[in-house]
């Protein structure tokens, strides 16, 4: 899952970043409203963070530019202004749930965690496919009851596949949720990492759909 921090506090920036991608997040940072609107215009991801007190556009007209553009992206407002008027505004403004600094990190990740899985349409914390089991919280993975270790990159790929099953991801949809801009993506990543998955989960967990990308089938196996 790829997601936009919009934070111009450099300290809060960078212990959110960090926290982010300990999380295997693939996280871009930008630091005013400008830069990220732009960010918002030429690349798609999964969840906004962002802060109000922005230079350059303050957050508001961030959040409400995106919703014009008719984006349905997730949003969480993560800031310091904790006055009760300025939540309703937030919410107000297209925003889906909204956290006062200073956070603690686990809320702020939990709270991420539940916008993802609200916008996949899942209210249950763990995915399941036949005897293949994951739980996005603890990035615990399970077949037939035994746990079954993933690289970061291989549970990247599996978990937008498994989140919706029968949803076709092409492979440069696979690969914006593995990479941030800071990564060099190799021209096979992600035909590697899927091969990896099918071998420890098995082969027919993921699909390829020739010409189009990959995903998970919508029946389980019996």
């Amino acid at each position: 899952m790829r997601i936009l921090l919009v934070e111009d506090d450099t300290m809060i920036g960078e212990v959110v970043l960090d926290a982010l991608r300990a999380e295997h997040y693939a996280a871009d940072w930008v630091k005013d409203g400008a830069m990220a609107q732009t960010a918002l215009a030429t690349t798609p991801y999964d969840l906004l963070l962002l802060d109000l007190g922005l230079p350059r556009a303050d957050g508001l007209a961030v959040l409400r530019w995106l919703r014009a553009q008719k984006q349905r992206l997730p949003v969480l407002i993560a800031t310091a202004r904790d006055a009760v008027a300025d939540r309703v505004a937030g919410l107000d403004a297209g925003a889906d749930d909204y956290i006062v600094k200073p956070y603690d990190l686990d809320e702020l990740l939990a709270r991420i965690r539940a916008l993802l899985r609200r916008a996949d349409g899942r209210a249950e914390p763990a995915y399941e496919w036949g005897e293949v089991r994951i739980v996005p919280a603890t990035r615990e993975v399970t077949r037939g009851g035994e746990p079954v270790p993933l690289s970061a990159r291989e549970w990247a790929v599996l978990e937008p596949l498994l989140a919706r099953p029968g949803r076709v991801l092409s492979r440069q949809q696979l690969e914006e949720k593995l990479y941030s801009w800071r990564d060099d993506v190799s021209s096979n990543a992600v035909e590697v990492y899927i091969h990896g998955v099918r071998k420890k989960l098995g082969a027919g967990l993921i699909e390829n759909q020739r010409g189009l990308g990959y995903r998970v089938p919508n029946d389980t196996p019996p």
